[in-house]
């Protein structure tokens, strides 16, 4: 049964899978062998089983990619994309080994854990991302593709299995526009980043200058987890457009708690892979560090959800929000930097105590510089910070606030229209459309961050 109800007053529309998914069930003796192996008797008894029944198992991406290519260590967050028609999951390997010489060794499952996942994995000093894997979620067949080429790891295995690894040149656009810089070797490398970007020697050995990840202030569960890093489209300092980026922000590495509460560097990667058939845009993977100024003070991560904690019209609706059967969820705390500084934004859900519950948007917090704004909607909260005017969701000539200028007002407003057609498309189901209005987002963002830089 595919789903009930259906076309002439059916009670169930039934379907048939026509992939090539897994092992046909087609002889007594391959249904007997599949019976003892899952310790179930209706493999080989049932007759809704047939001689064209296929069994799929090992059904979990990670888990067919790693039958498919061993040799690969794999990213933990793998991700869903529609790609000319069908569900694929794209999923990221890597290249890695301990006997790499002069070079310093990490722990994967350390390196690459925060506060929205824990891993286990080994040491390593050398790791690439040389492999980008598809499985498709219908029949489960894997494709993997030579990411990097140059990779002498890689290179060796194709040998070892000639024919698994298709050249990138393959990889078709649809496929490549949803591609992305993975997290894992991002998180590592931040990791590595807090040391090693430190040009003097006194300074390095000392590690007075060293930096780390912050804790996940937002985390309700392991307060001493790392913050993980966000994927945005945003403009990153010295870029010349917005792109599908992943960002990190680091500070001090200090016992001091007073210490580690500023912002010392801001971390981006481009993730934007382009969208040319077998072609990998030439921004792709581009690290970008902003180093913050030493005599001017940032609030990092921490000190921002302190200072919202503790801002007195915040707390008031807070205990409002979570009066009788109610509790407040805190999301993501993102980082932005817009206008030569960082503007920061978290939105504010309520969720009812109930067993069917679910999270609903309620407010959203920003800060940008000492102010904090406290509203229902994010352009209510831009308005309340920068001015009154600022965005007009309902369209229409723009009024700029005071010290608000108008290229700023109308690209806001331009972002705001850009959200609403997103929402109302994909209430529609309209996916074309909801890709237009990503598009015109992506430019409102882009006119924003360059009016805002004026």
């Amino acid at each position: 049964m595919d789903y009930p109800g259906g076309a002439n007053n059916a009670e169930q529309t039934y379907t048939t899978f026509k992939g090539n998914g897994g092992p046909k069930l087609d002889n007594f003796y391959t249904r007997l062998a599949y019976a003892m192996k899952f310790q179930s008797e209706q493999i080989l008894l049932s007759d809704a089983i047939s001689s064209s029944s296929q069994i799929l198992y090992d059904r979990n991406p990670i888990d067919r990619v790693a039958a498919a290519a061993p040799y690969l260590t794999l990213d933990s967050d793998i991700y869903p994309a529609v790609v000319d028609g069908r569900v694929k999951w794209i999923v990221d390997g890597y290249t890695t080994s301990s006997q790499y010489p002069y070079s310093r060794a990490e722990n994967y499952g350390e390196a690459a854990s925060d506060s929205s996942i824990s891993l286990d994995g080994k040491d390593i000093n050398y790791i690439r991302n040389s492999v980008k894997a598809t499985v498709d979620a219908y029949d489960g067949s894997v494709k993997l593709y030579a990411w990097d080429t140059k990779d002498p790891i890689l290179q060796t295995w194709m040998k070892v299995y000639p024919g698994t690894v298709s050249p990138v040149s393959e990889m078709s656009g649809a496929l490549m526009s949803h591609v992305r810089y993975p997290a894992d070797l991002f998180k590592i490398q931040r990791g590595i980043l807090g040391q090693y970007h430190v040009g003097e020697a006194g300074a390095f050995y000392s590690q007075q200058d060293a930096w780390m990840v912050p804790n996940d202030p937002s985390s309700d569960g392991n307060t001493t987890a790392f913050q993980p890093p966000y994927y945005l489209t945003m403009q990153a300092p010295g870029a010349t457009k917005s792109d599908f980026s992943l960002y990190t922000g680091f500070i001090p590495r200090s016992t001091g708690e007073a210490n580690r509460s500023v912002l010392t560097g801001y971390l981006v990667a481009n993730s934007d892979a382009g969208s040319t058939k077998g072609q990998v845009s030439s921004e792709y993977g581009k690290l970008r560090l902003l180093t913050l100024p030493k005599n001017a003070v940032v609030p990092g991560p921490g000190q921002v959800q302190n200072s919202f904690t503790t801002d007195p019209d915040v707390s008031r609706l807070l205990n409002l929000l979570q009066q009788g059967s109610t509790k407040v969820l805190r999301g993501n705390l993102l980082t932005l930097p817009v206008g030569g500084g960082l503007l920061y934004v978290q939105p504010v859900y309520i969720q009812s105590t109930g067993e069917t519950s679910f999270p609903l948007l309620k407010k959203v917090l920003v800060m940008f510089g000492d102010k904090i704004a406290f509203e229902d909607t994010l352009e209510g909260a831009l308005n309340s910070l920068f001015g009154s005017g600022t965005v007009n969701p309902g369209g229409g000539t723009v009024t700029p606030g005071p010290g608000v200028v108008p290229d700023l007002a109308k690209a806001l407003a331009a972002a705001q229209k850009a959200l609403d057609d997103q929402a109302a498309a994909m209430k529609a189901g309209d996916w074309a459309a909801y890709g237009k209005a990503a598009d015109a987002l992506k430019a409102a963002i882009a006119a924003a961050q360059k009016a805002a830089g004026k």
